[in-house]
């Protein structure tokens, strides 16, 4: 006479899965008749009568209740696992970019955070498959249960980013409807109780709770934290040297001694830079009322720069020489220092009564942004019909100009802003211009946004612009020049 087992089959849970205890021991679960009748075979009771109550129990439903919902079951799975691992691959193209190249601690912070959170949620995708099976392991609802809280974390801290000036971006596409079903996700998790089963849930439930809290801070200490603690300091210098007499034309040679040099402790880019010589003409007066009658009158009309003497009014400022000490997009490193020697040359019998040059460098923070330097160290002339970077002339007068893409260190905000560019202007015979702006119109010469787009971005990205400046006597000059 065989022993009969004793066989007793759970009610189906949420899922339709029955669980099978014989003598006590769980064995497995099973989703249908037809599997138990296949385990009771494989475990060596093969004549086992299921629907006689002497050997088999049926809990919350007899041999017919299998309410195994195949389809809802599997459709939850397949979305479930899309969602975790869309939110991963987006973690990772936000993240990878700082973790591997951002310049400041912090931000390689962000960055590593985000690639460890994508490979958290690739691990519950992986989870999904066992807890909408057979849940072998008991803290498969646990783990996806986390990576539905990474993802709704971050992408709630996308979308209240981007709702900060709303503007359109290729990644609203991905985060706005990964946030929709992060929420779905998470209250499916939260009925379902997916954290039962865990060991010591309690303090499974505190360690995710001060997880999330220290990576929420980290998040947005980062994302806030702009790194101005460190001050821009440079060390301009503008000299004139001692003049020499051309000997072939009636002409003096004057050299121009120019260095910069960073002092702080960060690098920059150099955005557009300018050094311009003038010379200066005046009416004099030994009276010395030039100035109570002239000055403001010289000033509104930009003819005297703020300058103003008892005995020389009517200030003209005529350019003699200008160039550029760096091209656009060069990098000054940190202690870094250059020089050079410019020599122009003036006639002998000038009318000029002072020489005077301005040296100017607009630089960015290299810790704030980085600047596509491929593209914007190449100079565009606007005055070609054909180029996209054309103006006419009457308006823009002849400039060189370059346009170039320009990123945030903190992908954080290129994901959830439009593109930045940012554009500089150089002529000899006007002041350098430059913009960080999402756009740019060339026919008008200017940012076609917001200019309050225009200042915010400016300050954004640490970009300001340093100046020196020297003048000399022309009759110092010409004393200077040795007797032949």
């Amino acid at each position: 006479m065989s022993i009969r087992p004793w066989v007793v089959v759970e009610a189906p849970d949420s899922r339709g899965l029955r669980r099978v205890t014989i003598g006590g021991e769980t064995v497995g679960s099973t989703w249908s008749l037809r599997e138990l009748r296949k385990m009771l075979d494989r475990l060596g009771y093969p004549d086992v009568d299921v629907e006689d109550p002497a050997s088999v129990c049926w809990r919350g439903g007899d041999s017919s209740a299998w309410p195994a919902r195949t389809w809802r079951r599997r459709v939850t799975s397949v979305l479930m696992m899309l969602g975790l691992v869309a939110s991963a691959v987006l973690n990772g193209m936000i993240g990878w970019p700082d973790a591997s190249g951002a310049l400041t601690f912090a931000q390689r912070i962000t960055g590593a955070l985000f690639v460890l959170s994508g490979l958290t949620q690739v691990a519950a995708a992986i989870s999904v498959l066992d807890y909408w099976g057979r849940r072998q392991s008991k803290i498969s609802g646990a783990i996806v249960l986390i990576g539905v809280l990474i993802s709704l974390g971050t992408d709630s801290l996308l979308l209240l980013m981007w709702l900060e000036e709303r503007e359109y971006t290729p990644y609203m596409l991905a985060f706005m409807p990964l946030w929709c079903w992060s929420l779905w996700a998470l209250l499916l998790l939260v009925r379902e109780k997916s954290w039962k089963g865990v060991p010591q849930p309690k303090r499974f439930a505190a360690g995710v709770f001060v997880s999330a809290l220290l990576t929420a801070l980290s998040l947005t200490y980062s994302t806030m934290y702009q790194p101005a603690v460190a001050p821009m300091r440079f060390a301009l210098k503008a000299e004139f040297g001692k003049a020499r007499a051309d000997r072939g034309r009636p002409f003096i040679q004057v050299p121009l001694k120019l260095s910069v040099k960073n002092t702080g402790e960060v690098s920059v880019y150099i955005i557009i830079n300018d050094f311009t010589v003038y010379g200066r003409t005046a009416k004099y007066s030994e009276q010395g009322n030039l100035v109570k009658e002239r000055w403001k009158e010289s000033f509104e009309k930009g003819e005297t720069k703020e300058e103003a003497e008892s005995h020389v009014d009517q200030l003209e400022y005529t350019s003699i020489s200008s160039g550029r000490f760096y091209r656009a997009g060069e990098v000054l490193g940190t202690g870094q220092e250059d020089a050079r020697v410019h020599v122009f040359e003036i006639p002998k019998n000038v009318q000029y009564d002072l020489l005077r040059v301005d040296l100017q460098i607009t630089y960015m923070r290299k810790d704030r942004g980085r600047i596509d330097v491929e593209n914007f160290s190449k100079p565009h002339a606007s005055w070609i019909k054909r180029s996209p970077y054309y103006c006419h002339p009457s308006l823009c007068r002849e400039t060189l100009r370059y346009h170039g893409r320009v990123r945030h260190n903190n992908n954080l905000v290129n994901v959830t802003r439009k593109p930045r560019y940012v554009t500089a202007e150089w002529s000899p015979t006007r002041s350098p211009k430059y913009s960080i702006s999402s756009s740019y119109d060339f026919k008008g010469g200017g940012a076609a946004g917001d200019p309050a787009e225009e200042t915010r971005e400016v300050d954004r990205f640490g970009t300001s612009t340093v100046y020196a400046s020297s003048e000399v006597s022309v009759a110092e000059l010409l004393r200077s020049i040795p007797s032949p």
